[in-house]
């Protein structure tokens, strides 16, 4: 296999998934060119390299010698891009990295943490969501071992997963309940530092119910492109926003057909993808994997009230594992078969 140079769009480079996006592909894909356009794919002033620069417009003719567009900004950038790769016959390919587009009706769902991307089944990729790649992942590689009767996933969400307005208005939040100011509110419309929110405010622009159906849809579709002999039960999953910054943590508790112990499931965990830690190690937390691949395992340990079923503690930053997987899917453009 040998490498071409790709050319590439990213809608939304600004964005906090953007900036990730481009350290990932520098990193990873080292000599390709990208062009940064804004959130919403209009003419705007951003910043590159600590410069100001005048981002030009997304439109047809930039964007048409680009063999992929990423979107990673807002709604109206993603159906702007949209809207021109489909006038063209479905180029450049869109990687849709925020699940703005997934109702369309060339999207596919795509879990490269599990499957290997497939750039031909559609010109619109939709990377799944994070926590719903986690924890499909996690159930397939335990259900080769032992068949999962039932899973039950609490999902802690970070402020992160709402951009820099989510991370500006609970480090505002913060500052502001310590020196006895106003909160801003306009993110989450209620108050989320030092605080637990099983749902956003009524005036939220976005509920945190939404979010939730999301991760059950990708866990579902990720799961019935599964081994049909391995058959995964669909997890019950809640989501809850928690007042840290960055990485989700997941609580999985799942009910395997039979007696198990932390030490198989350990086992059965341990891949490339997952760094699994044991009673000795210091359990994982969502701070340290921030900037991190993969996921990490830890605090395994049989539930006292159920021989059969087992606690696992799975850590991983949201950004990382988005652009991991978007990048995934670029090189599976990228890469020429002799």
């Amino acid at each position: 296999m040998k490498f071409t140079p790709v050319r590439l769009a990213l809608v939304g480079g600004e964005t906090l998934l953007g900036r990730e996006l481009q350290d990932v592909l520098d990193n990873r894909l080292a000599g390709s060119a990208i062009t940064s356009y804004s959130a919403s794919g209009e003419g705007n002033f951003g910043e590159q390299e600590g410069e100001a620069v005048y981002l030009e417009p997304l439109n047809a003719e930039t964007i048409a010698r680009d063999q992929a567009v990423l979107l990673a900004g807002k709604e109206e950038g993603a159906r702007k891009a949209y809207e021109l790769a489909k006038a063209a016959g479905g180029h450049p390919l869109l990687i849709d990295c925020n699940g703005h587009l997934e109702l369309q009706p060339e999207a596919r769902i795509v879990c490269p943490l599990l499957e290997e991307p497939d750039v031909s089944a559609s010109w619109l990729q939709v990377v799944a969501h994070p926590a719903a790649s986690a924890i499909a992942y996690v159930l397939t590689r335990v259900a080769q071992h032992a068949g999962v009767h039932e899973t039950v996933a609490h999902v802690f969400e970070p402020a992160s997963e709402r951009g820099q307005a989510g991370l500006s208005e609970l480090n505002q939040q913060t500052a502001g309940l310590l020196s006895f100011k106003p909160l801003d509110k306009d993110v989450f419309d209620t108050q989320l530092s030092f605080n637990l929110l099983p749902h956003y405010g009524a005036e939220a622009p976005l509920k945190l119910s939404a979010i939730e159906h999301r991760i059950e849809r990708h866990v579902a579709t990720i799961l019935s492109r599964q081994v049909r002999d391995k058959v995964v039960p669909m997890p019950s999953v809640r989501l809850v926003q928690a007042p840290v910054f960055h990485g989700y943590g997941i609580s999985l508790w799942i009910q395997f057909q039979g007696n198990v112990s932390a030490e198989e499931v350990a086992q059965a965990l341990a891949s490339a993808e997952i760094e699994i830690r044991g009673e000795l190690d210091e359990p994982p937390n969502n701070a340290e994997v921030a900037s991190q691949s993969g996921l990490i395992a830890g605090d395994i340990r049989v539930d006292r009230n159920n021989a059969k079923a087992v606690w696992i503690w799975l850590v991983g930053d949201n950004l990382r594992m988005v652009a991991d997987a978007a990048t995934e899917i670029v090189m599976e453009i990228k890469a020429v078969r002799k």
